[in-house]
């Protein structure tokens, strides 16, 4: 995400605050507290700027600049969503409702958004994005990933990278999304307009690239040739891998080090066992399953292999349309066997891993000044109480919002 002011400006005006009071605070840092959230009862957090600069307990917290008392709420580092689709017109309220009402969920409703984006202007789709991740913010989310993927022309694609960027650092080009319904009956052409001119166009406005590889999207062949091709030009992958059936976008993944193989509904033992031995991370989306009424992820096999998972919204218009971090914790704890410790983590610092970022998802020296505090004395609260607004108070880059 980003602010309407520069590091360098921050750090001009650079201040110091103290954060007191926090009756359990998650730092993620083993090093700092008690076991993997690293965990420090009645804590204090000290921000110099947009940076962490000190973390321990109240009683033992430094002379600041500027002073706020938690009142013995508990404080989480900033969510880290790394799989979104935020640049889209119109919605599918229609086809949410149809689904509901007995209907399967399949790739092919991705051209109802395709037909509103390319419809849609520059204005509403910057509005569009505003809008999403400012709510996103109010719950807890101050590190986000999104996506194109709507537009599907080389105009579109870029355009939809240019907006994105606008709005965070954290964009993807995923012109294959689907074959565009205008290369129905040419799913080769498409794919050398998508290996060719489009990622040129689109390479300078993003950091990632991606592909949904699925039966009616992109087979395995196609989704390495996309990949390889994008990362000739720079960019690093990820993949939307075993999402409605069992196929190779996890394996796919692991090959070309991606940073993350998302969704990861359908795995079988080679498939963990490959990500356990991987650098790349297993992102579980449960807000699409929920939409979808589809088969739940099974997180255990995952974390007891030892693979890295995140956890992440996938908030778009067809399939999850959630821009809600704490209800995407407490559908994993509930519905895909985490622990709400787990799950807590698999949103803070396994975003950050699947970004391949260090310097959020953790509050530590160093680290960015991303801190939410939650109406509740503990993190576990998340999935204790579902759908109650806990998030009070959010600073992002040390500034609170």
């Amino acid at each position: 995400m980003n602010t309407g002011t520069t590091a360098a400006q921050r750090a001009a005006h650079s201040r110091t605050t103290a954060i007191t009071n926090i009756a359990t605070l998650v730092t993620n840092d083993p090093s700092l507290g008690e076991g993997p959230l690293g965990l420090i009862q009645d804590a204090a957090v000290v921000f110099d700027g947009d940076r962490v600069a000190w973390v321990g307990t109240t009683s033992k917290a430094p002379a600041t600049d500027s002073h706020v008392d938690a009142g013995g709420r508990a404080g989480i580092p900033g969510f880290v969503d790394s799989h979104s689709h935020l640049v889209f017109g119109g919605d599918r309220t229609a086809e949410f409702n149809a689904r509901m009402s007995g209907r399967a969920y399949s790739a092919g409703g991705i051209r109802t958004t395709v037909a509103a984006t390319r419809a849609a202007t520059d204005e509403q789709l910057h509005a569009n994005v505003a809008t999403y991740l400012t709510e996103a913010l109010r719950q807890g989310t101050t590190t986000l990933e999104t996506k194109s993927g709507y537009g599907l022309t080389v105009e579109d694609e870029a355009r939809a990278l240019r907006i994105a960027a606008a709005h965070t650092d954290e964009v993807t080009f995923l012109g294959a999304h689907i074959v565009s319904p205008d290369y129905a009956d040419d799913p080769a052409g498409y794919v050398d307009l998508v290996t060719g001119p489009m990622l040129d166009a689109c390479a300078p406005h993003a950091r990632w690239i991606d592909v949904f590889c699925e039966q009616g999207a992109f087979d395995g062949d196609q989704a390495r040739a996309i990949l390889t091709a994008g990362k000739a030009k720079g960019l690093l992958p990820r993949v939307h891998a075993n999402q409605l059936h069992h196929g190779p976008g996890v394996q796919i993944a692991v090959e070309l080090d991606a940073a993350s193989a998302d969704h990861c509904t359908h795995l079988d033992a080679a498939d963990i066992d490959a990500l356990a031995n991987s650098a790349t991370v297993a992102t579980l989306l449960p807000g699409a399953e929920f939409s979808t009424r589809a088969q739940w992820p099974d997180a255990r096999p995952l974390l007891d292999a030892g693979a890295t998972v995140a956890l992440s919204t996938d908030c778009n218009p067809g399939s999850s349309f959630t821009s809600s971090m704490p209800f995407c914790i407490a559908l994993a704890v509930r519905d895909m066997k985490m622990t709400p410790d787990e799950a807590v983590w698999a949103a803070t610092a396994g975003g950050a891993a699947a970004l391949r970022r260090t310097d959020v998802g953790r509050l530590a020296p160093g680290a960015r000044a991303d801190l939410a505090l939650l109406d509740a004395p503990s993190h576990v609260h998340l999935a204790y109480r579902p759908g109650v607004p806990l998030v009070s108070d959010v600073w992002h880059r040390g500034v609170r919002v």
